[in-house]
């Protein structure tokens, strides 16, 4: 879960009030966290929630409490939103048009009057460290650059580079060097270079001057790259794969330098196509993001009823912006915050927001006893078989993105249990097989020896129009077989020893499947009925997800075996 430090003292002036440890520490849970350690006043936090990256500093967390002892949220006027007249811009940033195949977007703002202490120049490093590994994930996501903006000359150009012939000093460094030799030989750029492994040209931001500003996600330079303590105006950009989230991040990071008495001057980013807020884009961005609350939903989901001004009192004072309308309640989510997915979660937030400890708790009316379901144990069966065979098992999320399930595994783009309100592309389905997983596994262990054997054991949603909400869960088992000699023969045998042991009798009949190479694929029938299937995986799909070793897959439902 994340975890961030702060002291004390500086929480006590961004909340305006004070307070000893322990009185904060009660009043931890308004933010999903709890005080893990006080050493003289260095706090260390734990999140209990990944689902708020907005509270990931000493500034979105004093803020979640301020808005709670004053009653209401905070007004940020910064946030551009459609409807606004024109706002005086802190600068421009164009971007080329190369950039849209190797790190497409980027948002940004300039403050003014901030004056850069050092335990704020902490909590902005942290910040920033926070989102880009966290809600980044790992960079690949969202990058942050905070630069000097009194020595950068508008406007900005965000451009794609020869990573043979660009070079600059980079900030840990005396000497300039290429883009190439940054990822070769400096601490950054061998942490990072994978964000970049296979772009023919590389991110690079400069100014009107020609000066370098950093090599976006890797590193910054020295010349403009580097914030000092006492700086009163600063660059603040963000730069990834996923607009919603570079924005996101870059929103957040404006409201914790209002909190630090900075002034937001807008950027305005120039990108030369389309993203999902138009090519224009100024930011920071108000997304206007509503949820309609019913109060009979909240008695259904809290079990007591809930007078509508007590909801909408309890909902402000969690820095929501709330409105009566047609009889329910709108509630608007502030622009650093885009984590609602269903109403249900503006009713937990009036939960948090009035306490648990405010609810009465019933006394269950009726007395079960629980056990592990049949499922559950013929589960715990396999697994079992699947390590005896020299297979270990990966975990990963149920949630994916929507072409990782059907056009990067050479299947057509069939329907899909897809995500409303989704807020990164990279979760947009549920999955509805295991083999993707394998493969996005496979793909980033290239440098794991040889070789590899691998299960995933778990659920996937395969639409069904004939279902519940068109859709049915169903227990699944992948299995992935990579080296250089991994063929259709190898997983045939892990298959056959697997029902072997479980005594279910089956048969394969040959399939074509888009995974699989024709003529090596086959179908798994238990009882005459499908229950998944087995192939040697196509050279195609090998390389859309940058494999160099051949791979031997099959996939079970786990339901059918149950059933055998």
């Amino acid at each position: 879960m994340p975890t961030i430090t702060a002291r004390l003292d500086d929480l006590q002036h961004l909340m305006g009030e004070t307070l000893a440890a322990a009185e904060l520490a009660k009043r931890l849970p308004l933010a999903k966290a709890e005080l893990k350690r006080d050493e003289e006043g260095e706090l260390t936090i734990e999140f209990n929630d990944t689902n708020r990256p907005d509270l990931w500093s000493a500034e979105g967390l004093a803020r979640q409490l301020r808005a709670h002892t004053e009653g209401g949220p905070q007004a940020y006027p910064c946030f551009v939103v459609p409807a606004q007249p024109a706002v005086e811009l802190g600068g421009t940033i164009e971007v080329s048009p190369g950039l849209r195949e190797i790190r497409p977007y980027i948002a940004g703002f300039v403050v003014k009057g901030i004056t850069i202490t050092d335990e704020g120049l902490k909590q902005f490093i942290q910040s920033q460290e926070k989102l880009s590994e966290n809600f980044g994930n790992k960079r690949s996501a969202v990058s942050i650059g905070i630069y000097d903006a009194a020595r950068i000359a508008w406007p900005v150009r965000y451009c794609d580079a020869d990573p043979q012939t660009a070079a600059f000093v980079p900030l840990g460094f005396d000497e300039p060097m290429t883009l190439r030799e940054i990822l070769e030989r400096h601490p950054k750029g061998i942490d990072y270079r994978y964000t970049l492994e296979g772009q023919p040209r590389y991110p690079l931001l400069i100014d009107a001057k020609d000066e370098v500003l950093s090599f976006p996600p890797i590193i910054n330079s020295r010349a403009l790259g580097e914030v000092k303590v006492g700086d009163d105006h600063l660059l603040v950009e963000v730069t990834g794969s996923e607009m919603h989230q570079v924005i996101l991040a870059c929103n957040i990071l404006a409201a914790n330098a209002v909190d630090r008495g900075g002034t937001i001057h807008p950027v305005r980013c120039a990108h030369p196509y389309d993203t999902p807020f138009g090519r224009d884009v100024v930011t920071p961005f108000d997304f206007q993001d509503t949820v309609a609350v019913e109060a009979a939903d909240v008695a259904a989901m809290l079990g007591q009823e809930v007078p509508v001004e007590a909801l909408r009192r309890g909902l402000a004072a969690y820095g929501l912006g709330v409105e009566a309308r047609d009889g329910r309640l709108v509630v608007r989510l502030p622009p650093y915050r885009r984590d609602y997915m269903h109403p249900v979660d503006a009713i937990e937030d009036y939960a948090i927001s009035a306490g648990y400890n405010t609810f009465e708790p019933e006394m269950p009316a009726e007395y079960t006893v629980g056990e592990q379901s049949a499922i559950e144990g013929l589960a715990d069966q396999v697994r079992d078989l699947m390590v005896g065979q020299g297979f270990a098992e990966i975990m990963t999320n149920v949630l994916t993105a929507k072409p990782d399930s059907t056009t990067r595994v050479g299947l057509p783009e069939g329907r899909v249990v897809e995500i409303d309100n989704v807020m990164s592309e990279l979760y947009a389905v549920l999955r509805n097989s295991l083999v993707p997983s394998l493969l996005r596994m496979e793909s980033i262990s290239s440098r794991a020896t040889y070789p590899h054997r691998v299960f995933e054991l778990g659920e996937v949603q395969v639409y069904d129009e004939g279902a519940d909400l068109k859709s049915r869960t169903e227990v699944r088992l992948g299995a992935l077989i990579a080296h250089s000699a991994a063929s259709f023969s190898e997983a045939h045998s892990c298959l056959d020893g697997l029902l072997y042991y479980l005594d279910r009798k089956y048969e394969l009949a040959p399939v074509a499947h888009g995974t699989f190479i024709p003529g090596r694929a086959g179908e798994i029938r238990i009882g005459g009925r499908p229950a998944g299937f087995i192939g040697e995986a196509h050279p195609a799909v090998l390389e859309e997800w940058g494999i160099a070793m051949p791979c031997a897959l099959f996939e079970v439902v786990v339901d059918v075996l149950g059933e055998g």
